[in-house]
């Protein structure tokens, strides 16, 4: 993590890409054991974590909510889903289908973070090129 105001958001944006990574390969995990006895999805869960953190902060700016993140660790809690639910009678809890569909929606929501930092780095090297 760097630490300057110029990097606030692009140190969440780095979290963010972080655990929608993270989400990735726990989606694709639970895909590859749809078939397995027993198993119970997993997932993570970073929004509500960061929006926690944000949060937390009622009257101040985005900017501000931005800033006193630094030097914390945001991160998503990795947990059984529907840990008591099984719709199939080998006790598996993963649906094939939602979970392609969950992976498709975190895909587009990596490349969008992904989209945000390239962004902000743009900015950066454009502040950087401007004459003094």
């Amino acid at each position: 993590m760097i630490n300057s105001n110029a990097f606030d958001y692009i140190n969440v944006l780095d979290a963010t890409a972080d655990a929608t990574w993270i989400r990735n390969e726990i989606l694709a995990n639970n895909i590859a054991n749809a078939t397995t006895p027993g198993y119970k999805r997993e997932d993570i869960d970073f929004e509500n974590e960061l929006r926690r953190a944000l949060g937390n902060m009622k009257y101040k700016s985005l900017d501000e909510k931005v800033a006193n993140l630094r030097g914390t660790k945001v991160k998503g809690r990795s947990f059984k889903d529907s840990v008591n639910y099984s719709y199939r009678l080998d006790e598996n809890n993963v649906d094939p289908e939602q979970e392609n569909i969950e992976l498709v929606s975190n895909q587009l929501k990596y490349q969008g973070v992904i989209a945000g930092l390239t962004s902000e780095f743009q900015n950066l090297q454009t502040a950087m090129k401007a004459p003094s």
